[in-house]
């Protein structure tokens, strides 16, 4: 069994307890609320990304007719992870989780279950094995099917621009014609007291998130065909009607490989 250390913030528990999940414990919300005391808004971006994921799997389950998901950085379960919006609305989807955080396998068994129909698996790999990733997909998706590739927040984790750029390449090289790619990552030039809070944080000796220009968000979408709006904000992106449309920064799109 793997040993969780609770005597120090964990990046994942944080930001599961600001999606108000339970996979948390007093330092991680100790940690969280010292954060928000600087910027408030960053449980408006944490409850924004799961947002537009939810959104973006719709998309690509009504109007792209996609049943194949491999969701890349997971993360810990909280509220509509991604089978469950994906098998909501078409029983028969198949999905991997990939995410080598130990604390994320201690608790993948909330990510393991599935409709009778569909199928679900984890994989703990790291995101820089991208080719072992796709070889361990293949064996719960058909490969030579369309199938969406699911990068949310996690880039940011990867300090070289150009590393993270390789990776989403080589991944997105081992799904067919037709596959998509869902990104969203924190941005800079929309919000700058987020920018202060997380340029902080990045300083205290935690696991960075580094931000970066909308342009270098847009090109991880690189030889992809946008889908309308394109790399926006993400309550900007296809909000639900009545839903706040306040750019926040954290942006993302989606893309269709030709």
């Amino acid at each position: 069994m793997t040993q969780i250390d609770t005597s120090v913030p964990h990046s994942a528990r944080i930001w599961n307890y600001w999606l108000g999940g339970k996979d948390n414990y007093p330092v991680d919300e100790a940690a969280g609320d010292a954060y928000t005391a600087v910027f408030p808004g960053i449980v408006t971006i944490a409850r924004g990304s799961r947002a537009f994921l939810g959104r973006s799997i719709r998309h690509l389950v009504h109007e792209a007719g996609v049943r194949q998901f491999l969701d890349v950085g997971t993360g810990l379960p909280t509220v509509d992870n991604t089978h469950e919006v994906a098998q909501s609305l078409a029983p028969e989807s198949r999905i991997v989780y990939v995410d080598n955080d130990p604390l994320v396998l201690a608790h993948a068994r909330a990510l393991l279950t599935s409709t009778p129909e569909g199928a679900t698996a984890y994989e703990p790999i790291s995101l820089f094995e991208p080719e072992r990733i796709i070889e361990a997909a293949g064996k719960t998706l058909d490969l030579t099917r369309p199938t969406a590739l699911i990068l949310s927040g996690i880039l940011g984790h990867v300090a070289d621009y150009d590393e993270a750029r390789d990776l989403v390449r080589r991944l997105l090289a081992g799904l067919p014609s037709g596959s998509y790619l869902s990104l969203n990552e924190g941005s800079r030039g929309t919000d700058l007291a987020y920018e202060q809070a997380q340029d902080a944080y990045n300083e205290t000796g935690a696991v960075p998130y580094y931000l970066r220009p909308v342009e270098q968000i847009e090109a991880f979408f690189e030889g992809l065909e946008l889908v309308e709006p394109g790399v926006v904000s993400v309550p900007l992106w296809h909000p639900e009607p009545g839903a706040p449309t306040e750019p926040i920064g954290q942006h993302g799109g989606l893309g269709r490989k030709p």
